[in-house]
């Protein structure tokens, strides 16, 4: 028995879905139809069968009540015709039985209803070669029962039409429901076949660029399908989005690395002719290749840095950003001693912790000050200030230099992106882009702003758990 459905579920799944949707419809309404006919021609035959009995009783009161002098006798010969019924008397004592023969069968439970020890009842039976039904009742204050039989076979005959006429309507409804199935499984799974294809068309041929076809006009319905079909569009924008911003950082890594690549390479073939340089020259071509290891290496590191999507978990623990930001203020006074680096902490957020990733957020904070003193005057002031609101703790970093263009605020934090002011400092365009990626990995957010009376602010939103 395992062994056989087993086999019938591994039938069912190597058939396409819209070929198991049409059998189930099909089987669905098929089974309705034939309940529906085999109640209908059992309610018939009950009716039709209850018609005739109460004609029979009808028949037996009537002749009970018309006729008053009973004797025992034997039926009649009307139980050879259709609409007349025979009737015979039959005595609870089977020495008063008339000479002639019973017509009608006499059994002891006729002799019981006739002295009074059974109730009346119907019991069908064949005269004649035809099918009757005989009801048999007890003749009031004497020991007699009454037999009144009518042919059935009229009765049986229409059931059996009816049967037949139901069995043709009953099929006729398994093959419509066959066939609305087939239409409503086809119709029903138009979208999804539509998405199949588009699917199998963006794994044979790697372009996100397809879509999946929706109703358009006032006509269109939002069921479960197109809900769908819509969210399948929506992650195939979003996979081509990605798909567009990795070729793009593959594109402007191959650039960026072009360049000290090529002078590596020329450094290095310029020191292996050390014997025909000067000790000067060899030291200059020393000092630019460490200087372009130190670039490379940074660059790389930056774009592995860039390639992670989230904060190890393992690594994640409560840190204070004042400290942090304290921390980040010190090196960044070292590493740029001719910028003024200040750090104003309120005293309701010097406390608080987050959970983070100390290293990575120390990373955040010192591309941000690194960002503001390569675009301060030497001397000018580089601005952070830390304070708590109700459910964050907000860190302002501002400089005041030349700012940030309309043009660029929109893309400052794009990879490799450089504004027109900085295509001749040092760097690679990746330090904003992964300030913000850290920031977004710790569920904050890191915007730009142009600063009142000139230069450039970020703001770093950090949310604060709840106690």
């Amino acid at each position: 028995m395992t062994g056989t459905r087993s086999l019938g579920a591994r039938w069912r799944r190597r058939r396409p879905l819209r070929t198991r949707l049409a059998l189930a419809a099909t089987a669905a309404v098929a089974l309705v139809a034939v309940g529906v006919c085999a109640a209908a021609f059992v309610i018939l035959d009950y009716q039709m069968t209850r018609q005739l009995k109460l004609t029979l009783t009808q028949t037996a009161t009537q002749m009970i009540r018309d006729r008053h002098d009973w004797g025992p006798a034997p039926s009649d010969t009307l139980c050879q015709y259709p609409a007349s019924p025979c009737v015979q008397i039959v005595p609870s004592d089977p020495a008063k039985d008339p000479r002639k023969p019973y017509v009608l069968h006499v059994s002891e439970a006729t002799r019981q209803v006739a002295d009074g020890r059974r109730a009346a009842f119907y019991e069908r039976q064949t005269v004649a070669g035809r099918p009757v039904l005989m009801l048999t009742t007890r003749l009031a204050d004497k020991d007699e029962a009454m037999q009144v039989a009518q042919r059935s076979d009229t009765v049986d005959r229409g059931v059996e039409q009816a049967a037949w006429a139901l069995a043709a309507v009953g099929g006729a409804g398994v093959l419509l429901a066959a066939a609305l199935g087939y239409w409503v499984s086809r119709t029903g799974l138009a979208p999804v076949a539509r998405l199949t294809a588009t699917a199998e068309r963006i794994a044979a041929t790697r372009d996100a660029r397809h879509r999946i076809e929706l109703p358009a006009g006032p006509l269109a319905r939002e069921d479960e399908v197109t809900r769908l079909a819509t969210s399948f569009n929506t992650m195939l924008g979003e996979l081509e989005q990605s798909v567009a911003a990795q070729r793009r950082l593959v594109a402007d890594a191959s650039h960026e690395l072009r360049t000290p690549l090529t002078a590596l390479r020329t450094n290095a073939e310029l020191l292996a002719r050390a014997d025909r340089l000067t000790d000067a020259q060899r030291d200059r071509a020393s000092a630019a290749l460490g200087r372009q290891l130190r670039e490379v290496t940074t660059l790389v590191g930056d774009l592995i840095e860039l390639a992670r999507d989230e904060e190890p978990q393992p690594l994640v623990e409560q840190v204070r950003p004042a400290a942090l930001l304290e921390h980040a203020v010190g090196a960044a006074r070292e590493h740029w001693p001719e910028i003024t680096f200040t750090a104003a902490i309120a005293p309701s957020a010097a406390g608080r912790t987050i959970p983070g990733v100390p290293s990575r957020l120390s990373r955040l904070l010192s591309n941000l000050l690194d960002n503001a003193a390569k675009f301060s005057p030497p001397g000018g002031p580089v601005e952070t200030e830390l304070t708590l609101t109700a459910d964050e703790l907000d860190l302002t970093i501002r400089d005041h230099g030349p700012g940030i263009t309309e043009g660029d605020l929109p893309h400052v934090f794009d990879r490799f992106y450089r504004a027109e002011a900085a295509r001749a400092l040092p760097g690679s365009g990746l330090g904003l882009a992964m300030a913000r990626q850290i920031a977004r990995a710790h569920g904050a957010e890191l915007t730009a702003e142009r600063a009142p009376g000139g230069g450039a602010l970020f703001r770093l939103r950090l949310p604060v758990p709840a106690a």
